[in-house]
């Protein structure tokens, strides 16, 4: 597989002419298959790429738990810096480059201004299903009518049309995956096209454009003991670790998720293209036709649910259920959520979102979404559950939040959807089966060398001992430098007897919402806050269920 040409869109709205076009960049953050790009450049003389710094998302704010901004930790906007600097230099290879301009407030605003201040007759930007981005394209798109600027926004971060399947559905979005499949059929295949060179950029007047900004020029303080991830970001890492996957012809056609190592994290178990496909460097669309030529060189596949281009479709799933759903990123109004009364205890959510519920295969997992902004699916997903219906009985939006800040490839569609999954207030409904905080991560890493690399604090704590350091005698955790209660926590809950407490919690919350009652009392956790996204979702297997022998 090799670098894609750019896109050429069919449809006739991209043949309309305009002295000038403005291409708004927000995801899409790529040359390849992108309508937007190739509309403009098809139907104008000067074509203007702008990309908008949103203070949404960029602002630091000093009381966040980590540095960065309160909606993105530095991890996530360390690759969206990288993503725009490649897009940046692909566009000056063909003759042009990224404007970047800064809001002062309201991204809309700006965009509005440049059509104004660059005389714009046609604005192309790629379409956006999440809320935030509904509500701020509005606003932008109401101004061009005013102002008579024909506007483009084709539909390309998803295979499928979010709107065209619920409207095939009957007006609702299909809320399993096996009837998403056989609503959605297949997607519409990229056609590409090659071109060597882009409409020059016209007057910009006054603006000052900025280069790409430098994660230090952000203010988020002294970032020099922060952990740099081993993912960069941009549409070329992108193409280039797609090409790599797709190498290992049998690898792809045996791929079966929930299959893989949740413990490996020095040659991670997936294909890590999840970030890449939230901030459109890589296009889903390209991405599952280069999958299909892989499969149709192989004898036999896996198929979807759980094959590679099953994740894709568990992608658009979600995307499609959740601009379906009123409220979908939250309990209360949400008519798909059960409604849960969910504790509230802010000691116990800190030591889970800090790394200190001295459950090491817990423990070390939020570390490394703190420190790399990504973790394995199935380590996320038992994370979820233990702060949710499996151990601390915890709001799922609160985990949701964290997760939405942390990681690269926080999705708004697919992290809500994967929390509502997790917790059991939608989709999956089996509560009683639960992931161990201790034998589950056991059964891939028995010598324990994530919790090792994560943790270095337990690096010489024995094997026998590394998922319940606990249990070891004094003298074995003096040996090994680590006293548990000094330096490394105590368990914050008995697992045995905190999940047996959740399932019954659980099931008197289930007989509330089927008897028709509201179990929820008090106010939920914030739930205003937008955007877990490692593509599909899986069913927990059997061996989660099992209870981990009680030691004293």
């Amino acid at each position: 597989v090799g670098d894609p040409p750019p896109l050429m869109d069919a449809a006739t709205a991209a043949t309309a002419t305009a002295a000038a076009a403005l291409v708004w960049f927000r995801k899409g953050l790529r040359v390849h298959d992108n309508p937007a790009l190739d509309a403009a450049r098809r139907s104008a003389a000067r074509v203007y790429p702008v990309f908008v710094l949103d203070p949404r998302y960029l602002r630091p704010d000093p009381a966040a738990p980590s540095p960065g901004s309160a909606r993105a930790g530095v991890a996530r906007v360390r690759f969206l810096l990288e993503s725009l600097r490649d897009l940046d230099a692909r566009l000056r290879r063909l003759g042009s480059r990224l404007l970047v301009l800064r809001a002062r407030d309201d991204v809309s605003d700006a965009v509005c201004a440049a059509l104004k201040d660059w005389n714009i007759g046609k604005l192309c930007f790629e379409s956006d299903t999440e809320p935030y981005a509904l509500a701020r394209d509005k606003r932008v798109t109401d101004f061009a009518a005013a102002s008579g600027i024909e506007v483009f926004s084709p539909v390309s971060h998803t295979l499928f049309d979010p709107a065209e399947i619920i409207e095939k559905n009957g007006g609702r979005p299909p809320l399993t995956y096996q009837s998403f499949v056989a609503t959605a059929g297949e997607p519409p295949k990229p056609v590409m096209e090659k071109y060597s060179e882009l409409p020059p950029i016209g007057d910009t007047g006054g603006y000052e454009l900025l280069p790409v900004p430098k994660l230090e020029e952000l203010g988020y303080g002294d970032l020099s003991q922060e952990y740099i991830p081993p993912f960069r970001g941009g549409e070329t890492e992108a193409l280039k670790r797609m090409r790599e996957s797709l190498q290992d012809k049998e690898w792809v056609a045996k791929f079966e998720k929930p299959k893989g190592d949740p413990s490996a994290f020095l040659k991670p178990a997936t294909t890590v293209l999840s970030p890449y496909l939230k901030f459109g460097c890589l296009s889903a669309r390209y991405f599952y036709h280069c999958i299909q030529d892989v499969y149709r060189s192989t004898k036999t596949h896996t198929k979807p649910p759980v094959s590679l281009a099953g994740q894709l479709l568990w992608r658009d799933f979600f995307y499609t259920v959740s601009f379906g759903t009123p409220n979908f990123h939250q309990m209360e109004g949400n008519k798909i959520c059960k409604q849960i009364p969910w504790r509230e205890n802010g000691e116990l959510f800190v030591a889970w979102r800090d790394g200190r519920t001295g459950y090491p295969w817990i423990d070390a997992i939020m570390i490394q979404l703190r420190k790399w902004g990504w973790m394995h699916h199935l380590a996320r997903h038992s994370v979820a559950c233990f702060l949710t219906r499996g151990d601390l009985y915890i709001h799922w939006e609160q985990g949701r939040d964290v997760f939405e800040r942390l990681l690269i490839d926080s999705d708004w569609a697919i992290n809500n959807g994967n929390w509502l999954w997790l917790s059991c207030s939608s989709f999956f409904y089996q509560y009683h089966r639960i992931y161990s905080p201790i034998s589950f991560g056991k059964k891939y890493d028995p010598n324990g060398d994530y919790i090792r690399h994560f943790i270095p604090v337990l690096k010489d704590m024995p094997k026998e001992y590394i998922y319940e350091p606990w249990t070891a005698p004094l003298s074995v955790q003096e040996k090994a430098r680590c006293i548990v209660g000094k330096d490394y926590p105590k368990p914050v809950v008995d697992h045995e007897a905190a999940s047996k407490e959740c399932r019954k919690r659980m099931e008197e919350a289930y007989a509330s919402n089927r008897l028709g009652g509201n179990p929820v009392k008090g106010n939920s956790s914030n739930s205003s806050r937008r955007k877990f996204s490692d593509g599909g979702q899986d069913v927990p297997d059997s061996s989660m269920s099992k209870q981990p022998r009680k030691r004293s």
